[in-house]
């Protein structure tokens, strides 16, 4: 007889990790299928087959678990990034990090889902203002953790691309090397 803490109950033992995980495993699959506009709490209650105050007291509400889900899906785009740009500096670095973001989240269903999701300037409004989405363009190119610009930039180049792809791959990978690898002009000045 298997001991209470063996059970696949995912109730039992470390409840809030154990409930959190199975929350956005659920979460991630129905945004994934529908949309990241069309999360919805009822239906993620069916999913995990517990009540709304489960879902809220675990991981919060609608917005929360949608941060989540992109944080933890960022995660791993992340990680195949730093492994591609370790040791690369300057735009080689810059160009290898947008590439290889751009194939990972294209890859990727919940990566679909965003970009099927983007198709309103609306939606996307709180994916560029996002902190963690800002956080992690200044952590994959190397640009200083001050330069708010440079990290808007870079994120509005990745959307446009994941939106508007160019139709050959090769063509894609040279314009991000042409327009990205090149050292920023100088401002013009007024006179």
């Amino acid at each position: 007889m298997a001991s209470r803490g063996a059970t696949n109950d995912w109730l039992v033992g470390d409840r809030r990790a154990a409930a959190a995980e199975r929350i956005y495993a659920a979460a991630t699959e129905l945004i994934a299928r529908d949309g990241i506009e069309a999360l919805d709490i009822a239906a993620l209650e069916a999913r995990v087959h517990c009540s709304r105050a489960t879902i809220y007291r675990h991981v919060g509400g609608k917005a929360q678990i949608r941060d989540a889900v992109l944080a933890r899906n960022a995660e791993r785009v992340v990680e195949a990034v730093r492994t591609a740009v370790d040791g690369m500096t300057g735009p080689d670095r810059i160009v290898t990090a947008v590439t290889v973001a751009l194939e990972r989240i294209r890859a990727d269903p919940l990566g679909q889902a965003l970009i099927t999701s983007m198709r309103a300037a609306a939606e996307m409004a709180w994916i560029v203002e996002s902190p963690l989405t800002r956080a992690l363009a200044t952590e994959l190119n190397g640009i200083a953790e001050d330069d708010e610009i440079a990290a808007q930039w870079i994120v509005r180049v990745v959307l446009s691309l994941l939106y508007w792809p160019v139709a050959d791959p090769a063509a894609e990978q040279e314009m991000v090397r042409r327009f990205l690898g090149q050292p920023a002009p100088l401002p013009l000045s007024t006179r």
